[in-house]
């Protein structure tokens, strides 16, 4: 099915996302952030941006600069990469170089603010106020809309507000679509109608000899950039060294082509736009104007990866184009389509915002903001609207390919966020394994060893972390059966699950989570139906199960064997190195032995349920024995290994699946069965009867490894065990979402201490030292998606119909804690509109 849906022309007037006020000061920003290949970064974050070039996650530079000229000064500023390299300086040229004042960056979840202010020339009266300029970068995060999620692309739009004239010079270089600075380029220039008399100039830039998913220092080497911008501004291509210094001289370009292809830094070619503000027209009026210009950048590959799937080695196309017949109607869509996405987008950070302030304080929202970007930035959008996936890269750590215990930390925030993703990135796993390609009765570790090759593992020698991924996919499986199980919206795991039609689609050779019935609402087109919800919820759930039911038996088998007294091996933390009887892997593993449970409920099997229900029970009763310490303060690293202690982040599940409020007052359909109650009971009943079982891990778990984490925390955090002072942000997240209100501010404010002050200098890295400088412990980890586990809180808070943190009271109870209002929340998002009630 190809169509391109019609967009209205966006507005003259485009808007900045009105990013709130950033708290925090972290050493790196997302700019252009959509998946592991397009994924663009300031890595001067807390120094002006035309210090260095913007950078590829892994560090690389890339050629991306902005200048400003004003042309009554004669003065040219840079704003963003160092374009000043190319420009002569003290000597007559016709232009002089000189840096503005660079009043900071703002951000939030899909939107990353830059500002400036442009000093008024000399020649104008004194009474005129600087020119402000504001560069924002929008990668929309759009959870009811998978279709814009999938498209490749980013906006930068140039705002300009003041009262004197300034030209705007925008170009990129080759560096985008190769790693190897050496390899030669070929590119185009093309132009498309847009409609009311508006139009679409596109840099088209790829390598000479594209190398077909393959991978130079982790940029794809094959792919094309298309670097596009409205039909007034002015273009050319041509050597860096040239370009600039003339558009510094007569602040514009001469619409040519420089045809001479060459190697990336081979004379340097560079693509340009230019575009020229007359703000005012009038020498002696002192009224400021505001003008804008917006630019989209895209980085299309097409395959997207190669996946061993049911039916074999396959090139996998991107979702995008099942909806778009051509690579110029998707750019035209995108492009005409920024109102749209710029007010989804803004939805989603605004709520955001407001339960990111009610679960933790002003610094979390500034985490969770910053981590969003990061987590989509791993993954690329492929299937069809019939079966849709999405593939992730283990970035930075290694390369792997659909990685378990990558996708686990991150599932938090694709749970908040939008639990029909989550779905997607199991969804391959599940296709590969039930086509019989993986020989192991233990769920695989990763799909490949390195993106974009999903070539899987057919002689079984993946990673072995057997416990591990079998607990992490059972968890993340009842998860998704949760997540679809909800009455109203308010009770629904995410905002946005219960926008749209109810409509099941019934059709047995396509995803229970299909994304056939594609919506209009609030005159916004391509929007996700529903996400389960009532009848629909259970018959998605029905579907999904039945479908790979024995795959989720034959886990839970393997952990009925191996969990309770897991063997010599690894768990997700890998770096740390293989260990036998580990109490944190142990408590995975029954918990997802306890997860089959419920899963087996969902389709009606009650032998299963019951069966998996008292393995748990009697595992986790033995687990407490061998895990805890001899003076019961603490839980071990293993059980073995006496006077060692362990941040519990596992413990996370029990209470996300609701397992600690059963059989409680706050028990919900989903952690309190029917099937409990249908039991026989006898007529005379023992006297001395075992009293009924309350919650899963007992309470005293929780408050006990809450006190602990007081007593061994640093400080920038919690560290991961006794063995080293470095942390895992992910883990501390987890950890401190089932602690207590103290314990839980403690480690925030110090995650929050930590990013103002790290020595590391990538995107937001989950594994540091939490004294010293906060930098690299020798491994360096960057730019990865288990951050995602920062949005612990925010999906415990909507867990079991909203009572999931209610069942962790007890917690608080000593220290007196009341729960904080919300009455502030409101005033700190009401520059930010409406709520998630809308589309």
């Amino acid at each position: 099915m190809h169509w391109l849906i019609t967009a209205a022309v966006a507005g003259s007037a485009l808007l900045s996302l009105p990013a709130a006020a950033s708290r925090l000061n972290p050493p790196v920003l997302p700019l252009a952030v959509r998946n592991p290949y397009l994924s663009t970064w300031l890595g001067s974050a807390r120094d002006t941006p035309w210090d260095k070039w913007p950078m590829f996650w892994t560090g690389g530079e890339l050629g991306f600069s902005i200048l400003a000229s004003v042309p009554d000064s004669g003065l040219v500023y840079p704003l963003l990469g160092r374009p000043q390299d190319s420009l002569d300086v003290g000597g007559d040229y016709g232009y002089n170089v000189s840096f503005c004042t660079y009043v900071g960056a703002t951000f939030d979840a899909s939107t990353t603010n830059l500002t400036y202010s442009i000093p008024t020339p000399v020649s104008f009266a004194k009474s005129r106020a600087p020119l402000e300029v504001v560069i924002s970068f929008l990668s929309p995060i759009t959870p009811t809309s998978t279709l814009r999620q999938s498209i490749p692309a980013s906006y930068v739009t140039v705002h300009v507000s003041g009262s004197f004239d300034i030209d705007i010079y925008i170009d990129v270089n080759g560096q985008w679509v190769s790693g190897n600075r050496a390899s030669e380029i070929v590119w185009d220039f093309g132009q498309q109608q847009l409609g009311g008399g508006k139009g679409l100039k596109t840099w088209k830039i790829r390598r000479q000899t594209e190398q077909l998913l393959s991978e130079w220092r982790d940029q794809a080497e094959w792919g094309t950039l298309h670097f596009s911008a409205p039909s007034d501004v002015r273009h050319e291509s041509g050597t860096s060294g040239l370009l600039r210094p003339r558009f510094a001289r007569t602040g514009t370009l001469q619409n040519s082509i420089d045809d001479d292809f060459r190697g990336i830094m081979e004379h340097e070619p560079v693509f340009a736009f230019a575009k020229s503000f007359h703000l005012n027209a009038s020498s002696s009026s002192s009224t400021p104007s505001s003008s804008s210009v917006m630019f989209t950048i895209a980085h299309i590959q097409d395959p997207v990866v190669q996946y061993a799937s049911a039916r074999g080695l396959t090139f996998m196309r991107p979702l995008w184009a099942s909806w778009f017949s051509s690579v110029e109607s998707l750019l035209a869509f995108h492009y005409l389509d920024y109102h749209n996405a710029f007010m989804l987008a803004s939805n989603y950070s605004a709520q955001l915002l407001k339960d990111a302030y009610k679960s933790g304080a002003e610094d979390y929202v500034d985490i969770v903001a910053l981590t969003a970007r990061q987590v989509m930035g791993a993954t690329s959008f492929s299937g069809t609207p019939d079966n849709p996936i999405l593939f992730l890269k283990e970035i930075s750590s290694n390369g792997n390919f659909q990685t378990i215990d990558v996708i686990f930390p991150a599932f938090s925030f694709f749970l908040y966020t939008n639990p029909r993703w989550l779905a997607y990135l199991l969804e391959p796993i599940l296709e590969h394994t039930l086509s019989g390609q993986y020989p192991n009765k233990y769920a695989l570790h990763d799909l490949g060893a390195h993106f974009p090759n999903a070539t899987g593992h057919p002689d079984g020698r993946d990673e072995y972390m057997p416990v591990e991924e079998c607990g992490n996919i059972l968890i993340m499986g009842l998860a998704i059966v949760n997540s679809l199980s909800y009455d109203t919206g308010v009770a629904a795991g995410s905002h946005w699950s219960s926008m749209g039609s109810q409509s099941f689609d019934a059709n047995p050779t396509t995803s229970a989570f299909s994304l056939n019935n594609l919506e209009e609402r609030d005159g916004v087109f391509g929007l996700d139906d529903s996400w389960g919800g009532s009848t629909k919820g259970m018959k998605q759930a029905q579907k999904w199960v039945s479908k790979s039911y024995r795959l989720w038996k034959q886990w839970t088998g393997y952990l009925v064997d191996f969990s309770l007294e897991p063997d010599h091996q690894l768990s997700t933390d890998d770096f740390a190195g293989p260990l036998e009887l580990q109490t944190n892997l142990a408590l995975k593993g029954i918990l997802g032995i306890k997860a089959m449970s419920g899963i087996a409920k969902t389709v009606g099997n009650d032998a299963d349920y019951k069966h998996f229900k008292n393995i748990s029970e009697v595992y986790v009763d033995k687990w407490e024995e061998f895990g805890v310490s001899r003076d019961g303060t603490h839980t071990k690293l293993a059980y073995h290994w006496y006077g060692s202690w362990t941040t519990l982040y596992n413990l996370f599940a029990d209470s996300l699946l609701c397992f600690n409020l059963e059989g409680t007052s706050l028990a919900t359909p989903q952690s309190q069965s029917t099937i409990d109650n249908q039991e026989q009971k006898p007529l005379d009943p023992p006297k001395h009867e075992k009293p009924k079982r309350t919650g899963f891990v007992p309470n005293h778990i929780y408050k006990m490894q809450s006190d602990w984490y007081l007593a061994v925390h640093q400080r920038y955090g919690l560290p991961l065990d006794s063995r080293h002072l470095y942390t895992k942000s992910d883990w501390e997240f987890f950890a401190a979402a089932v602690a207590s209100r103290s314990t839980r501010s403690l480690i925030l404010e110090s995650v929050a201490l930590w990013l103002n002050e790290t020595s590391t200098d990538r995107p937001f890295t989950d594994c540091y030292d939490t004294e010293g400088d906060g930098g690299f412990p020798g491994i360096n980890f960057m730019a990865r998606p288990v951050v995602g586990a920062h949005f612990a809180f925010l999906t415990l808070g909507r867990a079991c119909g909203g009572k999931a943190m209610e069942g962790l009271a007890f917690l608080d109870k000593e220290d007196g804690v009341k729960s904080e209002g919300g009455e502030a929340v409101d005033q700190i998002v009401f520059n930010l509109g409406t709520g998630a009630g809308e589309l």
